[in-house]
């Protein structure tokens, strides 16, 4: 039999009943739980590779325990210290590609758009591991982005495509995309239902930071576009800032372990902590980070996951970026862009407070796991099947 070291494709009679699920950033944590969740439930054959693009305390490993879920079976390691995109992509495809080739699944779930997700499907692909994209279609048409670059990527070489909503069908259609579409709705709303009431229930965030329900804003922000460029982040800051004291609401900034590093090297830690209206604290993990958020009267974000998060919770939406990939928000006045420019800031805060929040959730009922994992234990199936025929 070849070393691992001389393979370079597996055939189909080498592949096992199992799948791989792939996670390695906060919103892919929460993406992936109730998937897990619902793996776990059905004992469909599965375990976890945590790629470790992303790692800390909050960041990470506190959300597998908010998330009531076991610790990853496979944990890649000198990922989160690679400082550029073909450095931290590569390890991770190496990572990944090693453990499928000891465990060969026959299937490998990845959601979302960081390296984390490009990575692994990159190296499923290769193998001749099936592939499904949960989040498959969305698109921002902003080429800046390397969120952009790898969901167009993941989708084209994906055998199964679980689409959020009728835009991304259309988008994935629209392409020609080879791979089968599911409409299924986003796990997040899953996670969002589940979670939410409990959060709640046990979170003592509120008291913590002194809050009171309805009567502040949350603020985060980590897209390099934003916070790698000095302009960009101290525009935001200041508008979000200008806001705050024009609509009466303190903020409360939930600083990103890659926003608190840029604040830092940019000279601007102390100007942030002194800003009018703004509180900066430490990230925090998932229950406390979505009682904070249900109880809010304003989310100020650059995050995709938290445009969806909020737009669940009936909380208006003031995004920090030119565009964004979920353009359901913008049509059901969930959400509004403006930029890093701190005069849109201030509108858009205003506008948004004086809106109405009863809009329509356009992202699923909370039954995507259960559908994903239809089409996942459809795949395992098939692929026992040819053994026995």
């Amino acid at each position: 039999m070849a070393s691992p070291h001389e393979i370079k494709v597996l055939n189909a009679d080498e592949l096992k009943p199992e799948c791989a699920v792939v996670l390695g950033t906060r919103p892919g944590i929460v993406m992936m739980a109730p998937i897990i969740h619902e793996m776990r439930r059905r004992n469909v054959p599965h375990f976890v590779i945590h790629t470790g693009q992303h790692y800390s305390a909050n960041m990470d490993a506190q959300f597998f325990t908010d998330l009531e879920l076991p610790a990853p079976e496979y944990r890649l390691n000198g990922v989160a210290e690679r400082r550029t995109h073909g450095g931290q992509t590569a390890a991770m495809l190496e990572g990944v590609e090693a453990v499928l080739l000891e465990r060969r699944p026959c299937f490998l779930l990845v959601g979302g758009d960081a390296n984390t997700n490009l990575a692994a499907a990159l190296a499923a692909r290769k193998l001749h591991i099936g592939v499904g994209h949960v989040e498959a279609g969305e698109r921002s048409y902003d080429w800046r982005m390397p969120e952009e670059h790898n969901r167009r990527i993941i989708d084209h070489i994906a055998d199964h495509l679980f689409a959020t909503g009728e835009p991304s069908v259309r988008n994935l259609k629209a392409e020609g995309i080879r791979g089968e579409v599911h409409l299924v709705g986003n796990p997040i709303v899953d996670a969002s239902l589940q979670f939410g009431k409990l959060a709640r229930g046990r979170s003592m965030a509120l008291r913590r930071f002194g809050l009171e329900p309805r009567r502040y804003a949350l603020l985060t922000t980590h897209r390099e576009e934003n916070v790698d460029v000095l302009e960009n982040l101290r525009g935001e800051l200041q508008g979000v800032s200008a806001a705050a004291q024009a609509v009466g609401l303190p903020v409360l900034f939930l600083a990103h372990p890659r926003t608190q590093k840029r604040l830092c090297e940019f000279g601007l830690a102390q100007w942030a902590q002194a800003l009018p209206s703004v509180r900066v604290e430490e990230a925090v993990g998932y229950l406390d980070f979505m009682a904070l958020l249900v109880d809010s009267a304003l989310m100020f974000t650059d995050s995709g996951g938290v445009q969806q998060e909020a737009c669940i919770h009936h909380v208006p939406c003031v995004t920090l970026r030119e565009n964004t990939e979920w353009t359901q928000t913008l049509e059901n006045g969930a959400n509004r862009l403006a930029g890093c420019d701190p005069e849109r800031i201030v509108a858009a805060a205003r506008e948004a407070l004086g809106s109405r929040t009863d809009w329509p959730v356009p992202f699923g009922d909370g039954t995507t796991a259960r559908q994903i994992v239809d089409v996942a234990e459809s795949v395992i199936a098939a692929s026992i099947a040819p053994a026995h025929a």
